[in-house]
């Protein structure tokens, strides 16, 4: 049976299949348009070929959907993060930079949707005090963190190895993961200046913050 978008309706049971082609849908957008605001309940159903209304059984709103979208570039770049810190797993300086090189080439692959996981002001998310250990962040966004996990992990390897001189690899990390997104953004931003060539600039980076000694 066929509902009025043109689309064979899910068998029963199937919902979660629908779920799927709803953020499969919101996500060709935003990589077509490369802009979040294309991202609405009008043009997600469009894009899925179904009725809009029959987004309501599966996301609450448009937001929502845009978390859901979130969340699988989040973990997609962990992954991606994760199998090229793999193929230098002998040496931990070049493991490091192996994974600052993989989350800047995402960074400039898929700029919208790198720009929706950092640059996005999201409505009504909890305020967090410092100091603040990585256990009390809300286990959503410590879900989202873990990309950054395996820098910190990365530059401890450093350290263990006696390659790095860092005496807190988590403050140095959280440097580095702020250099290296200021780094993005203005190039994104900015394109005109004369950046230098960016694989140099991303192991400058590395090698200063991370205090890699040898």
């Amino acid at each position: 049976m066929s509902n009025p978008g043109g689309r064979t309706r899910n068998r029963r049971g199937e919902g979660g299949l629908l779920r799927d082609e709803i953020v499969a849908a919101a996500e060709r957008i935003l990589e077509r348009e490369g802009d979040e605001a294309a991202i609405t309940l009008r043009s997600v159903a469009r894009e899925a070929g179904i009725s809009a209304p029959s987004i309501y059984a599966h996301f609450a709103d448009r937001d929502a959907i845009v978390e859901a979208v979130l969340d699988i570039a989040f973990e997609r770049l962990r992954r991606l993060i994760l199998s090229t810190v793999g193929t230098a797993q002998d040496d931990p300086v070049a493991s490091l930079l192996a994974g600052c090189h993989a989350y800047v080439d995402f960074a400039q692959r898929e700029p919208a949707r790198y720009r929706v996981l950092f640059g996005r002001l999201r409505e009504g998310r909890p305020e967090l005090k410092t100091p603040l250990r990585m256990q009390d962040v809300p286990p959503r966004w410590r879900s989202r963190l873990q990309a950054f996990e395996v820098l910190v992990d990365g530059l401890a390897a450093c350290v263990a190895a006696g390659r790095s001189a860092s005496t807190d690899p988590f403050a140095d990390a959280s440097t580095l993961w702020t250099s290296l997104h200021g780094a993005v953004m203005m190039r994104q931003f900015v394109p005109g200046f004369p950046w230098p060539p960016f694989d140099e600039a991303v192991d400058v980076l590395v090698l200063r913050i991370g205090r890699i000694t040898g």
